[in-house]
């Protein structure tokens, strides 16, 4: 195999960043793309001279596909996955992984049964400064890590508008998840216990049944614990669409991180605004950054027939963390433990 063909479902904002990185990409072709609307699948597949299905069950008939990219709303996530697994294709899943632990322990066991490949769009860890933190932290030159703290809160115009399906979600499934992936790799520990507490006034006024806020402590197998805050209620006069801020502080030293600014500041007369290209940004007519890699890596370990830099375990451990705290939202802040991963699956 010298390309890797790939079909893409759901043509949202991510999934149409994906077809576009994928198809500049000489090693990999989107050969495919689904949506449950007709007028976005016509259109995708006109840009791209891909072949359009509704049903996604029709896509997978194809005998031209290698991989597929699940680009879904969080609580749609497994059935395309375990579709796509069980007709014998590697898959790569936005995250969260799924929302459900039993259904990612699922997806799990299908790719190892199957000899499959299973990557999740944690992305930030491509991104150079989190790596390096990474690096740093993995070194020992802070110290054993003690305590974490994340947030990413995002402007309202995030909850009420760019996202229609907010009310089936929360700041936490969707911002936090990057954020609990981090620790993990940042403490080399795996969660034992969560709990959280949040609040519902702004959203549900407007008519979205979600959270506006959320916060969480998490503690890990290494006695280290940390702190992780969501909410998507900023006002839309915030100079970016996201808050995003990281800290470590280990037995000798800490890791800042603030990506609010990105290194950039632009002021003009109609605003003032922190561009944010880190991610994702077209330079010289292509995307770059960290989205694009992480894509680009996906299609490596096809290829290469390597592990995936982020696995179908490291989401299924995510997912675990998000549903004891979702539980613990709904018990009012009681501790509740996160669900151990079944024997064997550690390497998964």
């Amino acid at each position: 195999m010298d390309q890797v063909r790939i079909g893409v479902i759901g043509l949202g904002k991510m999934g149409r960043m994906a077809i576009r990185c994928f198809n500049e990409n000489r090693l990999a072709k989107v050969v495919a793309v689904c949506a449950r609307r007709q007028e976005p699948v016509d259109e995708v597949a006109a840009q791209w001279g891909a072949a359009g299905y509704s049903d996604y069950r029709k896509m997978l008939e194809r005998n031209d596909l290698d991989a597929v990219a699940v680009g879904t709303p969080d609580n749609c996530h497994y059935e395309f996955a375990r579709a796509a697994l069980e007709s014998g294709r590697h898959i790569f899943v936005e995250k969260p992984f799924t929302t459900c632990t039993r259904e990612a322990d699922t997806l799990v066991q299908l790719a190892r049964e199957r000899k499959l490949k299973i990557q999740v769009a944690f992305n930030h860890r491509w991104l150079s400064v989190y790596f390096q933190t990474h690096k740093t932290i993995a070194a020992g030159e802070i110290g054993a890590p003690l305590i974490g703290y994340a947030r990413k809160n995002d402007t309202i115009i995030v909850s009420t508008h760019n996202i229609r399906w907010a009310g089936e979600t929360t700041s936490a499934w969707l911002l936090s998840s990057h954020d609990i992936d981090l620790m993990r790799w940042f403490f080399g520990s795996e969660p034992v216990e969560a709990r959280a507490w949040g609040r519902k006034e702004v959203l549900a006024a407007r008519g979205i049944p979600t959270y506006d806020l959320i916060q969480a402590q998490v503690r890990f197998a290494s006695g280290a614990f940390a702190t992780f805050e969501s909410g998507w209620v900023y006002p839309n006069t915030f100079p970016t669409n996201v808050d995003s801020y990281v800290e470590v502080i280990g037995a000798a030293g800490h890791v800042h991180l603030d990506r609010k600014r990105e290194s950039l500041e632009i002021s003009t007369e109609k605003k003032f605004a922190y561009p944010k290209g880190f991610l994702s940004s077209e330079i010289f007519g292509r995307l770059r950054g960290a989205f694009p890699s992480c894509l680009e890596d996906f299609v490596y370990a096809i290829l290469n027939d390597t592990e995936p830099h982020v696995t179908g375990f490291d989401g299924r451990q995510v997912t675990a963390t998000l549903e004891a705290i979702h539980r613990s939202l709904a018990e009012d802040g009681a501790n509740v433990p996160v669900e151990q991963p079944p024997p064997g699956s550690m390497n998964s």
